[in-house]
């Protein structure tokens, strides 16, 4: 046997013998590892609890069952979650821990402060109603520039046949506004309606679906959400809502005729001006209240319209005082006004005051279009939407 495989023999041997020397060691690591868990008692949560109870009563008595416990948040940390529909509430002591809270003097219900949430703050009927408008309630989570509300559908409700509304919770003034293109506001909360009737008729089908589809569109583009109302109940609401003003939607004309001579311009212009009339863009004499509200017209029954250039040459066989009965309040007293500014114009001009057919107004042919304008305007304040108000002028324009 030569030296190279004696050598080779010793090395396997030594190396056979390390293997068991390693797995010898190992073995016992692991056995006192073992050994020690073992011996250390782990606690047991329902047997320590019981065992607990038994060793602080001496006996068998149970525990009193002390509820549920949840784990609470530390006050510093605790974040301050608002939601976006929701002003953050100022009371103070509503601020304070729990612990502190109870140490406080309860304040009187005249001490504690009035908290608005923002679902109470509602908007003003006179801006947007649901009695008239097709609403949509927009919500976003950072602030909107009025022109970029304005402006983002613009093309889209540019095909509508009905006017559009659009109002927006100012939380500086903590009010709602009209948002007007040109202003600086940006707000959170917008609310834009869809006018559902006018004078041309209902709304239809296809506007309501533009709109629809454009206010949820905004929605998207503002990184909002829209919540609309169903459209088909929108649309009988239209439909009885547009029956309803045909039915109140009247005109009330006095008429006062020449007997042969011409009324000279300038001469109506004087009796005008005197009784407080102005001339309109419309080419008519207008008579307003004290602030500012339209109360009736004067307008030239022959083609040509008044205007101040116009006037020293003008004439006229007859002239027409003019009530608009939906969008006057206090119709009927109003009626009685102008009844008595046409006899006045009668008797200057040596004319004759007659209705509609040509037969002479007495005092006896008024007394009954009076009522009937007092009965139309109660129509419509039970409709909640009152002659001469904001709704009305909408409605009937």
């Amino acid at each position: 046997m030569t030296d190279l495989q004696m050598g080779l023999i010793g090395l396997g041997a030594a190396a056979v013998v390390g293997v068991l020397a390693y797995n010898k060691w190992q073995e016992h690591k692991h056995r006192k590892l073992a050994e020690s868990l073992l011996s250390a008692r782990q606690a047991d949560v329902l047997l320590d609890e019981q065992t607990s109870a038994i060793d602080d009563a001496g006996g068998m008595t149970a525990r009193p069952d002390q509820g549920r416990v949840e784990p609470l948040l530390d006050p510093a940390t605790k974040p301050n979650v608002v939601s976006a529909a929701r002003p953050v509430p100022v009371d103070d002591d509503e601020a304070l821990p729990a612990s502190e809270r109870s140490a406080q003097p309860a304040r009187t219900d005249e001490e504690r402060p009035v908290i608005k949430t923002f679902q109470e703050v509602t908007a003003p009927l006179y801006l947007l109603s649901p009695t008239i408008d097709y609403i949509a309630a927009i919500e976003v989570s950072e602030s909107a520039a009025a022109y970029q509300i304005r402006e983002a559908q613009r093309v889209a409700l540019a095909r509508l046949g009905k006017p559009v509304h659009w109002i927006g919770f100012n939380e500086q003034e903590h009010e709602w506004e009209p948002i007007l293109e040109d202003a600086d506001s940006a707000y959170r909360h917008i609310r834009i309606g869809l006018q559902l009737v006018d004078r041309q008729g209902p709304v239809r089908d296809g506007d309501l679906s533009i709109f629809h589809l454009a206010m949820q569109d905004l929605a998207t583009e503002l990184m909002g959400f829209a919540e609309l109302p169903l459209r088909e109940p929108a649309l009988r609401i239209a439909s009885q809502l547009d029956e309803f003003c045909a039915g109140v939607d009247i005109q009330i004309g006095v008429n006062v005729i020449s007997q042969g001579q011409v009324f000279p311009g300038t001469k109506l212009r004087a009796l005008a001006e005197s009784a407080g009339m102005t001339i309109d863009s419309e080419g008519r004499f207008a008579r307003f209240d004290d602030e500012g509200r339209l109360l009736y017209v004067l307008i030239n029954q022959e083609t040509q319209g008044f205007s101040a250039e116009s006037m020293r040459a003008l004439t006229t066989h007859g002239v027409t005082f003019l009530l608009d009965v939906p969008r006057v309040a206090n119709g009927d007293r109003v009626l009685i006004q102008m009844v008595e500014l046409a006899r006045r114009f009668a008797d200057a001009l040596h004319g004759a005051l007659v209705d509609d057919n040509r037969r002479p107004l007495s005092e006896g042919s008024i007394e009954p279009i009076r009522r009937q304008v007092v009965q139309y305007q109660t129509a419509m304040a039970t409709r909640q939407v009152p002659a001469g108000g904001a709704l009305a002028l909408r409605l009937f324009s």
